[in-house]
């Protein structure tokens, strides 16, 4: 990966969430707390480290104290989460959930009935 600054970094994770999870805001803090539970753990935990990390970077003392490699690494890990998203697989995922849940559903309310019809004599 090529020498990225820090705020590089947060830049583009924010346009990220923002296009890929549909989340406003104007920092990437308040993007990462409204898109908390639609992030796994760990890319949450990055997230929250290049948060962290971009307002220690603000002071150019505290900016020398920083691991750019686990900086690097934590970017990485949530840019391949972010552009791994797609919202048309996610919508057509929901929408056959649902349906097998409906279809399961009646199955077993079916198969409840006959059982029923043939404990009462009837089948």
């Amino acid at each position: 990966m090529t020498a990225l600054t820090i705020e590089d970094m947060t830049a583009k994770l924010s346009a990220l969430l923002s296009q890929r999870l549909n989340v406003s805001g104007r920092t990437l803090d308040t993007r990462v707390n409204r898109a908390k539970w639609r992030l796994p753990r760990p890319v949450r935990k990055a997230a929250g480290e290049l948060v962290a990390a971009q307002n220690l970077a603000q002071s150019p003392k505290l900016r020398r104290q920083l691991d750019q490699d686990a900086l690097i690494r934590a970017y990485d890990l949530c840019d391949a989460h972010l552009r791994g998203l797609n919202r048309a697989k996610r919508r057509k995922g929901v929408i056959l959930d649902t349906a097998a849940r409906i279809a399961f559903a009646l199955l077993a309310v079916i198969v409840l009935w006959v059982s029923v019809l043939h404990w009462r004599g009837f089948v």
